[in-house]
């Protein structure tokens, strides 16, 4: 069981970062939000299940989880990017950045929920 939840922590790190990918190619609808925003919803969302890599007790309380995650996306974007890369810094990213940790935590409940159901 703890395999299939690996491997679906990873699935959706790798849809995170897809989506990071093809930010700049979007032509759809809204591009100019699509491609101020996309970037923030998609790390938050991909780093929520990078910090359950980490450690049980975090898996054990996906509050704590989400809290975490939450805290490093925004201090990349408090502190431009920890002073490593250059960040656009603009209020709405920190909401975004709560959007795709919220969305990463019901995906994660819901699906965990699936994978103990159907554990082997």
């Amino acid at each position: 069981m703890l395999k299939n939840v690996k491997l679906r922590n990873l699935v959706f790190i790798l849809f995170g970062v897809i989506l990071l990918i093809i930010k700049p190619h979007y032509n759809g609808p809204f591009p100019d939000i699509v491609r101020s925003y996309l970037g923030n919803f998609s790390i938050s969302f991909a780093v929520y299940f990078i910090v359950q890599f980490n450690d049980y007790i975090w898996k054990a309380n996906k509050l704590i989880t989400a809290f975490i995650a939450l805290v490093v996306v925004d201090l990349f974007e408090l502190t431009n990017g920890f002073g490593v890369m250059t960040n656009v810094y603009d209020g709405i990213d920190l909401l975004v950045n709560f959007i795709g940790v919220l969305l990463a935590l019901v995906l994660d409940i819901v699906t965990f929920k699936f994978t103990l159901a159907n554990k082997p």
